[in-house]
């Protein structure tokens, strides 16, 4: 298909995952009465953001994302009824002591692609993701899907050139971000619009870059530190970029929304024909890119 609508699902997270889980389902079928072809989830979309602190307690929430863990089925049931891919963002139970943040990837006959593993993993105040998370390790990924070629990283991924690059380079027309970003309170004042200015700037330039679409699915609404001092406001605005950068459709700051995007395939080999970025690269000149920093020292 050259042409079709995909979808961000941008939500607000309770305490309960099946009640997160539930509601996630029905905005999903919403977005495929809107006529979504693809469908992908904010980060960590069954749960509040559990990263703010550091609990033993809160591993519990890990689940394991298999072909036939009860997740990915309740997710492939959904996908084979109503003929849409689903991305899914999901924490993972790897094995005992070893978890991911992972997104499931599902076609729309309800077939289990794969999944993908974020790379990139912070650890900023509240946003303790080295306590849970090990580093992914299944590199990056491309799913053929019915509808589209689709790659997906996941939220820290989104400020790394070089993660977007390999995943364009692998045959992505799609690269999907599930997120869960936001303000810090104190931050918000002094920080807020260029936080959020270099969030969006930075996934439109992977856009245009490599003249693919990029959809980023943030979540909304403020969750409590758990200590009661401060907490995150998520500021939603999720979005989709064509492969000019430019913005086709963006969420609102605070509401929950199904964001039903059109695109069009065709426009990334346009694209790409008149800005050949990919063709005139210096492959043999970066090898430096593999060094922590390129000073001349190892």
């Amino acid at each position: 298909m050259a042409k079709l609508d995909i979808a961000l699902i941008q939500t607000a997270c309770g305490p309960s995952p099946r009640r997160n889980f539930d509601k996630a389902l029905s905005l999903m079928a919403s977005a495929v009465k809107k006529g979504a072809k693809v469908i992908c989830t904010q980060e960590l979309f069954k749960s509040r953001y559990f990263c703010q602190q550091e609990s033993y307690e809160l591993f519990k929430l890990a689940e394991p994302v298999t072909e036939n863990s009860a997740t990915v089925k309740e997710l492939g049931a959904f996908a084979k009824k109503h003929k849409a891919v689903i991305v899914a963002s999901l924490f993972e139970k790897r094995a005992e002591g070893v978890y991911h943040n992972t997104a499931a990837v599902l076609d729309a006959d309800g077939k289990y692609l794969g999944k993908y593993r974020k790379m990139h993993i912070p650890d900023d105040p509240q946003f303790y993701e080295k306590f849970y998370f090990a580093p992914g390790d299944l590199g990056y990924k491309v799913f053929r899907t019915r509808y589209a070629d689709i790659g997906v990283l996941i939220c820290w991924d989104q400020w790394y050139p070089e993660a977007a690059r390999l995943t364009a380079l692998m045959g992505a027309q799609i690269i999907f971000y599930p997120t869960a970003i936001g303000w810090l309170p104190p931050d918000k004042a002094v920080y807020g619009e260029r936080q959020h200015a270099s969030w969006e700037t930075i996934q439109r330039s992977h856009a245009i870059a490599n003249g693919c679409y990029v959809a980023a699915a943030n979540r909304v609404g403020f969750e409590q530190d758990p200590a009661g001092k401060d907490g995150i406001e998520f500021w939603g605005q999720s979005f989709v970029a064509d492969p000019y950068g430019t913005v086709i459709k963006r969420a609102s700051v605070g509401k929950e929304e199904v964001l039903v995007v059109p695109v069009d395939l065709d426009v990334i080999n346009a694209k790409r024909v008149q800005w050949p970025f990919l063709r005139d690269r210096r492959i043999d000149s970066y090898a430096d890119i593999l060094k922590r920093y390129a000073d001349g020292q190892e």
